[in-house]
């Protein structure tokens, strides 16, 4: 992936060049050429074409930015509310995540959402114990944590 990188900027540098002309304007136009170049070549690399792990990274900061508005959104109506209902608890969550860095993103993330907090990770490192301000049901959260970040991590790290 970082060779195809480097390729895509030298050809970016070489579009410069060739145009003379040295502007960032330039540069986009060299760097969209190499993207497309290595696009339609792609077949012929050993590993997949990096513009997907790119796109993989923008889902996924795109699907966090989404639980953290309704999240928060969530957390404001539980504190106007005039008479607390919530109900607060601890679950144990189950990851199929593999690595110790899939583990931590999915970790922070849970973390950096209102309303939840990953309080610790069991000894065989696949187990995550999260506190959630309201609990209906730990197993939708849980399937919910599944079809998201897990599900999103997933495609960025494999």
């Amino acid at each position: 992936m970082s060779l195809q990188i480097l390729l895509n900027l030298i050809i970016a540098l070489v579009w410069m060049f060739l145009n003379n002309e040295w502007s960032f304007l330039s540069f986009a136009i060299g760097y969209i050429i190499g993207i497309i170049l290595i696009g339609l070549l792609r077949r012929f690399w050993p590993y997949d074409f990096y513009m997907l792990k790119v796109w993989a990274v923008i889902k996924l900061l795109l699907l966090f930015l989404k639980e953290l508005m309704v999240s928060s959104f969530t957390v404001i109506g539980q504190i106007i509310r005039p008479k607390l209902a919530i109900r607060p608890g601890i679950f144990a969550y189950t990851t199929e995540l593999e690595s110790d860095w899939e583990i931590t993103v999915l970790s922070c993330l849970i973390c950096l959402t209102p309303g939840t907090l990953t309080l610790d990770i069991a000894k065989d490192g696949r187990t995550l114990y999260i506190h959630a301000m309201d609990i209906e049901d730990a197993e939708i959260i849980s399937l919910q944590i599944r079809q998201t970040f897990e599900k999103a991590i997933m495609e960025v790290t494999r």
